[in-house]
């Protein structure tokens, strides 16, 4: 005989429902630098390191937009550095995020920011005729011929 208020069914399973935590199919470890992630994570990292460089050297005769250039490459330069730590040192394996999803929204969020730079960018090179008013008796164009072809190497 059963104890007083025992019953011989089994309790309920738990109503909450269960999923299990996203697996990572990208590997951790210098791994990540064979698949075509880290590939091109490794190539933001240096394409955004020259633009960084290109853009600096010009004289930045418009700052609003070369601005908005400048903070792109180092904000996506730094965010790919962190982004490709997270897999070198195995971070991706102890927390439980879709790491396939934010590789997807991480490239997609980097590529509409460099597209954008790239469009101010080259708007600024197309400007480079264009006369530029220090006072009423001096004039200069926006780009010098070496800040011309350094644009053009910025944007391409």
């Amino acid at each position: 005989m059963l104890p007083r208020g025992a019953s011989s069914m089994p309790p309920p399973p738990n109503s909450a429902p269960y999923s299990p935590p996203p697996r990572v199919t990208l590997p951790s470890g210098l791994e990540i630098l064979r698949t075509f992630s880290g590939a091109v994570i490794f190539l933001e990292i240096l394409f955004g390191t020259i633009v960084w460089i290109l853009v600096a050297s010009t004289g930045v005769p418009l700052p609003l937009l070369q601005g908005w250039v400048m903070f792109v490459a180092v904000t996506a330069w730094f965010l790919s550095i962190v982004f490709l730590s997270v897999f070198l040192f195995g971070y991706a394996n102890r927390v439980a995020v879709n790491w396939n999803q934010a590789d997807f929204i991480f490239h997609g969020a980097t590529f509409v920011f460099y597209f954008g730079a790239f469009l101010l960018q080259a708007g600024t090179t197309s400007l480079h005729h264009f006369p530029r008013k220090f006072n009423s008796t001096m004039q200069e164009s926006i780009l010098s011929g070496r800040e011309y072809n350094i644009s053009i190497a910025a944007s391409v």
